[in-house]
């Protein structure tokens, strides 16, 4: 599979490069405006760059399957973690969330650590019981039991995304594992009443919703931002204005380097850029899908397609949401946005892919 490594490390390195210019490009206005310095981001998202790199370079030191013994210590520490940010004198709060550790100039979230985590735990609970994950009392309830902990501390901050995020994972990897449809469709239906509160009952939410079915109806509230999105998108054309050309950069689309950063792209860059990048991810997904198909050892295998899917599924949702088809919701393009804690993960998490390629090829 060296091939196939090769090819996600190239693909990876130009998200990489392709987030450097951009994020520099749509926040450099920005940064002088409010920071009094057009390098502010750019620096920030160079430290943690230089982070996410020692960590994926550590992860790919050591035999993966060594995490197998550690998939509970790290589980738990991430739970900590969750309770310890809920705290007000501990966690920072920002925008009505509380998501976040401030250690000095960085900003921690301990959310992006614990997607890391339960992957590890899924994989290692997978591979251990294969042949009970058919069972309900055996395999589906400890599992479902773990992740309904973990994403209840995680809607405290609240993070409903991330949430998502998580639960879709670990009940699609159940699936692959051999788990039954009837015991995952029976919890999704027992959810909904769940998610009517969590969505219909909160008023922010509910707005996402009804903005995103027609944003042009309220352009100057509630539909802002998915507006000057697509007015970037579609101001590109083609070929785009030119890098460094962009309008919407200018105080006009929120979260132009971090959520909105494909539009962009696409403003700069047109079609033929947005559709590049939109393409290596496809590319990137797949190659990590190949890995997953040809590694031979259970751990190993829930491991890398969690990974593919933690990924993908970052992905498909930013790249949804800036052009319109998908509600509003906070999550960065992988390896392209601004945004400290998931740029660190998400490298430690491609660390783990190649990690798991290479011991594959190594085994007998």
């Amino acid at each position: 599979m060296r091939n196939i490594r090769i090819s996600i490390t190239v693909i990876t390195s130009i998200l990489i490069v392709v987030g450097i210019v951009m994020i520099y490009s749509s926040s450099g206005i920005y940064a002088m405006h409010e920071r009094g310095d057009s390098l502010f981001f750019l620096k920030r998202h160079l430290l943690f760059l230089l982070i996410g790199l020692g960590m994926a370079l550590g992860v790919m030191a050591f035999d993966y399957r060594l995490l197998k013994k550690y998939a509970k210590p790290l589980l738990l520490f991430g739970s900590f973690l969750l309770i310890l940010v809920l705290i007000p004198s501990i966690g920072k709060e920002i925008n009505g969330a509380r998501r976040w550790f401030k250690v000095g100039p960085i900003h921690f979230q301990p959310s992006e650590f614990v997607k890391i985590a339960i992957l590890i735990y899924v994989a290692d609970f997978l591979s251990r019981k294969q042949n009970k994950i058919a069972s309900f009392r055996k395999g589906f309830l400890p599992l479902s039991i773990v992740t309904g902990f973990i994403c209840l501390l995680i809607l405290k901050q609240p993070d409903l995304g991330s949430c998502v995020t998580i639960s879709s994972i670990v009940f699609v990897s159940m699936f692959i594992a051999g788990g039954r449809i009837k015991h995952i469709g029976s919890l999704g239906l027992l959810s909904l009443p769940a998610f009517y509160f969590l969505i219909v009952r909160v008023p922010y939410r509910w707005a996402r919703i009804v903005t995103f079915i027609d944003p042009w109806r309220d352009s100057q509230g509630a539909g802002f931002q998915l507006t000057q999105s697509q007015i970037a998108l579609g101001s590109g054309g083609l070929f785009g204005l030119g890098l460094g050309k962009s309008v919407q950069k200018l105080f006009y689309l929120p979260a132009a380097h971090t959520d909105f950063i494909l539009s962009i792209i696409g403003e700069e860059l047109g079609f033929l850029g947005a559709f590049a990048v939109i393409a290596l991810f496809i590319t990137l997904i797949w190659q990590g899908a190949r890995i997953a198909k040809r590694t031979q050892d259970p751990f190993g295998y829930f491991l890398s397609t969690g990974i593919v899917m933690l990924l993908g599924l970052q992905a498909t949702v930013n790249i949804g949401v800036s052009i319109g088809a998908l509600p509003t919701k906070g999550l960065p393009l992988p390896f392209v946005s601004y945004g400290g804690s998931a740029l660190i993960f998400n490298m430690m998490a491609m660390g783990l892919l190649l990690n798991i390629s290479r011991i594959e090829d190594l085994s007998p």
